[in-house]
């Protein structure tokens, strides 16, 4: 399934590869417009995930796998061969999107469904982190084929990569789950969850963080490379920062099991946003600076992801888990899309993406969304204590 997930990752940074060097100067876009089609992919998952993925309750999560990996590769294709402006780039994206929201959680429950009886945080952190692996390999092949034979290019041998997750898929052996009675999009059990939706608002805020430094690091490092040449170009910066991820998701989960996942999580976020700031306040200093400092941001982005998604799986109630999965994915994708926005939106309002004040501000936006996962907890520790009543 990991080998699966590299596949069906290859076309998911494609837009955020490209988006500096090619579609804002050919398309003429402004920072909240390439914000705008970055984030519709994200947009096209978040709408359908609650559906697919709480399906998988009902049905073998591997029916919904194979279709929404085909949809993935034909929505990338479809960019590649008739995008032609934002709205048939952001159409085309967000059909990709969907095709992706039936590949990454129900993907997910495949997983677990299949897994032998007990803690299984462990295999999940790798299934989680191994979404780093291919973001870097998204990087990679979209600059990489852009470059050589345009841009139209990347999108359509990327495509073929959800067709690697299409084989995983059909050699994994049928397992119908046990009928559920309850209701198709009843998420109300999932929203009394204190427990899982702490982990559950902690993912949405480390997916704004995560998918706005996705979207605009290439265009990050094309302005600082612009102000000091260097022979670290975005591409290399933007591979080895997703490639960071995975260890770094695997060693937090391994931190969150032992010092405890609120706590092991918390003390990366804080981590995070400090970072994300120095980076943002010396923003037009040399490349040599920089690239330390985003080296250790490559590794406090990522190092909640595996911890928050695994202890959702085990906070959630087994016969609402792909319900309680849908409800992570569509708070996670839909401040993903506000993430690539905002950062937009801040670039704009600032300067532009040529100025470092205008950096500045999209590191402190950056910094503020990872802050609000810690509220989170905080708050989901205060709501499942237990009420005590007072003697009167």
């Amino acid at each position: 399934m990991c080998v699966g997930q590299l596949g069906s990752l290859l076309p998911h940074v494609v837009v955020p590869a490209i988006l500096a060097g090619f579609l804002i100067p050919e398309w003429h876009l402004s920072g909240a417009q390439a914000g705008l089609l970055s984030g519709s992919g994200a947009a096209g998952y978040m709408l359908t995930v609650p559906v697919l993925a709480t399906l998988t309750d009902r049905i073998d999560a591997r029916k919904i796998l194979i279709a929404g990996s085909a949809l993935s590769a034909f929505g990338t294709a479809l960019f590649g061969l008739f995008a032609t402006d934002l709205w048939s780039g952001a159409l085309c994206n967000a059909i990709a999107g969907i095709g992706f929201a039936g590949a990454y959680m129900p993907g997910l429950k495949a997983l677990t469904d299949r897994l032998a009886p007990g803690d299984s945080s462990r295999a999940v952190t790798f299934y989680t982190s191994s979404f780093s692996l291919g973001v870097g390999l998204s990087f990679l092949v979209a600059q990489l084929v852009a470059e050589s034979f345009g841009w139209r290019a990347a999108f359509l041998v990327t495509a073929v990569g959800p067709l690697l997750m299409l084989t995983a898929s059909a050699l994994l052996k049928p397992l119908e789950p046990k009928p559920s009675a309850s209701r198709l999009l009843n998420f109300a059990p999932v929203l009394r969850n204190t427990n899982a939706m702490g982990f559950v608002l902690g993912y949405g805020a480390h997916c704004f963080e995560l998918y706005g430094i996705r979207t605009w690091i290439v265009a990050f490092w094309t302005f600082v490379a612009a102000r000091h040449p260097t022979s670290l170009t975005p591409l290399i910066v933007s591979v080895a920062f997703s490639l960071l991820a995975m260890p770094a998701s695997i060693l937090g989960n391994e931190l969150a099991l032992k010092l405890g996942r609120h706590r092991a999580i918390t003390a990366v976020m804080f981590a995070s946003a400090a970072v994300a700031l120095l980076i943002g306040l010396l923003s037009d200093q040399s490349p040599w600076v920089l690239m330390p400092l985003l080296l250790v941001y490559a590794l406090t982005v990522p190092a909640d992801s595996g911890a928050l998604t695994s202890g959702m799986t085990m906070a959630a109630d087994p016969k609402n888990r792909g319900a309680t999965m849908a409800v992570h994915s569509t708070v996670g994708f839909s401040l993903s899309a506000l993430g690539a926005w905002a950062l937009g939106v801040a670039l704009d309002a600032a300067g532009g993406a040529q100025s470092a004040s205008a950096w500045t501000a999209a590191f402190a936006v950056l910094a503020f969304g990872i802050l609000l996962g810690p509220l989170a907890l905080y708050w989901s520790r205060i709501a499942a204590q237990p009420t005590v009543d007072r003697p009167s």
